[in-house]
């Protein structure tokens, strides 16, 4: 199965201390080496905000590239939609983001790897399959 990637995990790989996320890098390495990570525009827009010195944002960009955006449909922003609604009916409260990549997941037959403790809460009331990374 292919594995959205959320911005958080990308983040913790491409910008922060590797100390303290040793376990979520290498999962990444593992499904990108698996041929398994699929990307969403709305998560490449993320990961390259905020990036201030164009080299940086650049370099960052080319690396990117080698994943594909998986092109996106009007039923994914429609479930999105639905997918909001139903959370903040049970007082669970999300970013339009994160409930189009539930809605993607859901549609394309995707997993989610996050460290996003929101998508826990989301995984209650929507067909949401969230990846554990492998504990070897």
């Amino acid at each position: 199965m292919k594995i959205i990637v959320d911005t958080c995990v990308w983040s913790l790989a491409l910008r922060r201390s590797k100390e303290i996320s040793n376990g979520i890098i290498a999962e990444l390495k593992s499904l990108i080496g698996d041929f398994r990570v699929q990307l969403i525009g709305p998560i490449r827009q993320e990961i390259l905000s905020g990036i201030k010195n164009e080299i940086q944002f650049q370099n960052l960009k080319d690396h990117l590239s080698g994943f594909p955006d998986l092109q996106l449909k009007e039923d994914d922003y429609v479930l999105a939609a639905r997918y909001f609604n139903i959370c903040r009916a049970k007082g669970v409260q999300g970013s339009n983001t994160d409930f189009l990549i539930c809605a993607v997941s859901a549609n394309h037959n995707l997993g989610i790897f996050t460290v996003d403790q929101d998508f826990q809460h989301f995984s209650k009331y929507l067909p949401i399959n969230l990846h554990k990374p492998n504990t070897q």
